[in-house]
């Protein structure tokens, strides 16, 4: 069977999740593209498969012409699949442990994804933040997004219920980064694109560290977070 319309209800309802209200609603997301469908297939998430590839097979594979893949797709030029993934239900903290307050470019959440999988921070706390499942913040994470714990809370909340754990937030006047060390379990605090770490948060903290500059007053919260993870697990190593 082959979908030809871009009216069929399937796919109407399917569209919808772009928009973060039925993501939310039916616990569903879309990814684009054969890298992200491999890496759903891989830890087993998928809920339904739409392409224009007849090497795809499956019982969950739906095939569409280029008319009614360009209607579910977010991107100009659309890679012949498109995969409905589910939601997975939050696990309990790992060790190494990112808190973001209130990140709201999809370009630095998807960087500090990448980032925090890369350097072994494999719980992400959110709190007041921009989707995950956002298409811009899906693209930039390039599969991330399967393979860490996603847990949506109050860092205040998060801090007080999990209190046997170090927390380091990040402001100007903190520890350099290059005379800081610690032991799992912990967890790293980033605050929002201008305002940074809120001041109640900062408060609560074990400690606040930061980043000596030379000639700059501050890097991109993308940038800042991943250079803090990678120095952290270099000592750890």
């Amino acid at each position: 069977m082959e979908i030809t319309s871009v009216q069929n209800k399937l796919i109407k309802e399917t569209t919808k999740l772009h928009q973060k209200k039925y993501r939310d609603q039916f616990g569903h997301f879309l990814v684009e593209g054969y890298h992200l469908y491999e890496e759903a297939r891989t830890v087993g998430n998928v809920v339904q498969v739409f392409t224009t590839d007849h090497a795809i097979v499956g019982e969950d594979v739906i095939y569409v012409n280029e008319a009614v893949l360009q209607k579910l797709s977010d991107a100009k030029n659309p890679q012949g699949v498109v995969t409905v993934c589910q939601k997975v239900d939050a696990q309990e903290p790992s060790d190494q442990i990112l808190l973001l307050d209130h990140i709201q470019d999809p370009g630095n959440l998807g960087t500090l994804l990448r980032s925090a999988l890369a350097f072994g921070f494999t719980t992400i706390v959110l709190d007041n933040t921009v989707d995950v499942y956002n298409d811009k913040v899906l693209r930039s994470t390039q599969g991330a997004i399967f393979k860490l714990n996603f847990i949506h809370s109050s860092i205040l909340e998060f801090m007080e219920k999990y209190n046997w754990i170090l927390y380091y937030g990040t402001a100007m006047t903190g520890v350099p980064i290059q005379a800081f060390s610690t032991m799992p379990p912990f967890g790293i605090i980033l605050g929002n694109e201008g305002a940074g770490v809120n001041e109640h948060i900062l408060r609560k903290t074990t400690k606040n560290i930061t980043i000596p500059m030379i000639q700059t007053e501050s890097l991109n919260v993308g940038v800042a977070g991943s250079i803090i993870m990678y120095e952290l697990q270099k000592k750890l190593s």
